[in-house]
């Protein structure tokens, strides 16, 4: 008779022993929330105020991302429907490479077009390709006020962010956008005449440098004005009649500089002066839709959407101040925008001023982008320099419609 008792205790010794050890304590809040990385997609020089917003506000680490290559639009076209417009794609590609640099958190903004839908759609993708993350979409909060902002930080990223501290490093987040979008105005200003043709990039370099270090109001407001006092006293040549070309557009590509391929810095090399009204500040911090509509009368009269009011209201005001040509930006299938061209025709044709439309999508390249530019530089050079009196005649209309 078997004793299944002794046979037990027999196989007992046998096993390995149990790898029960002291459970390890659970780290606290602060502890964890500390792994938190968050990225953002590239969008001209605001990582500076979105690494500040991260740091400050979020109190969690900011993921930079390099340079964009290539690679980086073929990785989010490659994922993307082929009729969406290109800062999807950017976007997305950005997205994509942040996630391989392991951010664990991606911020995504409510926009005033189809970027407010880009976000539920972009985490839809990365989550179907089996990325593990979680989405701060402000989309959700549009337009409501700053503390519900924080909140939503603290539920999606950090819920040991200070309300009272959110509210007050956003108001900086807010006002660094503001020096940053200054000091770009003043760079395009003057980098075209520089009598060191490296040397406007260098000062550039140095005053991202600074405002990306700041990390209080003060020392953003001091590296501001220590940025724009350097600019100021760059050797500059002096030219009496400079050209003078506004750029107008849409919202991110007109702005993102990858994504427009440098359009501004092709005009600077030319030694043209460069507007572009267009920014955050312009279109989000102090926009009034009532005011700037009135202003674009009576090409205006009602609210044509996401960047439309702001675009013909800067054409305006470039014709009316006498630039020397207007250029259009926009992603191929940009809806709001083209809705605008046919406007600028009309202040192009009113106050005499050209108008050159360029539009960009995965497929556009450097060199035709070149061709384009240079011809509309030498057409707006040798029509500046013809006597006034065989250039075509400025005829404003009226806010009824008529011609003065």
């Amino acid at each position: 008779m078997v004793d299944y008792a002794r046979v037990s205790m027999e196989l007992e010794k046998l096993r390995p022993p149990k790898l029960i050890g002291k459970r390890p304590a659970r780290r606290k809040k602060r502890e964890r929330h500390a792994q938190t990385k968050v990225a953002f997609f590239r969008y001209g020089y605001y990582d500076i105020a979105f690494k500040y917003f991260t740091e400050r506000v979020l109190d969690a680490e900011f993921v930079p991302l390099p340079p964009a290559t290539r690679r980086t639009l073929e990785l989010g076209s490659q994922h993307s429907n082929d009729f969406v417009c290109a800062p999807f794609k950017h976007i997305l590609g950005d997205y994509l490479e942040a996630l391989e640099l392991g951010a664990d958190v991606l911020v995504q903004f409510t926009g005033p077009c189809r970027l407010g839908y880009y976000g539920e759609v972009q985490e839809s993708i990365l989550r179907d390709l089996g990325y593990d993350f979680r989405m701060l979409n402000f989309a959700v909060v549009g337009g409501k006020p700053a503390t519900e902002y924080v909140k939503l930080c603290r539920r999606t990223v950090n819920p040991n962010v200070s309300l009272k501290q959110g509210v007050v490093e956003m108001m900086t987040t807010f006002r660094l956008i503001e020096c940053l979008d200054a000091y770009h105005d003043a760079y395009l200003e003057r980098a075209g005449f520089a009598l060191d043709a490296d040397e406007p990039k260098r000062l550039q370099s140095a005053f991202y440098r600074a405002m990306r270090a700041a990390t209080s109001r003060a020392e953003v407001e001091a590296a501001y004005a220590a940025g724009l006092e350097a600019l100021e006293r760059m050797p500059q040549r002096t030219v009496a009649d400079p050209v003078r070309v506004g750029v107008v557009g849409e919202y991110f590509t007109a702005v993102d500089a990858h994504s427009n391929l440098n359009v501004e810095e092709k005009l600077l090399s030319m030694g043209v002066k460069v507007a572009r009204m267009l920014n955050i500040t312009n279109r989000n911090l102090r926009y009034n839709e009532k005011n700037l509509r009135a202003s674009a009368a009576p090409y205006v009269r009602y609210d044509m959407g996401p960047t439309s009011t702001l675009t013909v209201a800067a054409a305006k005001k470039y014709a009316e101040e006498g630039f020397d040509g207007i250029i259009h930006l926009k992603s191929s299938g940009c809806t709001p925008e083209i809705d605008c061209m046919p406007v600028l025709q009309r202040v192009s044709r009113d106050y005499g001023i050209p108008v050159l439309y360029l539009s960009f999508d995965s497929q556009t390249s450097d060199t035709g982008l070149d061709t384009r530019l240079e011809a509309f530089y030498d057409m707006i050079s040798m029509r500046k320099a013809a006597p006034r009196a065989a250039r075509p005649v400025a005829c404003p209309r009226t806010k009824e419609g008529g011609d003065r």
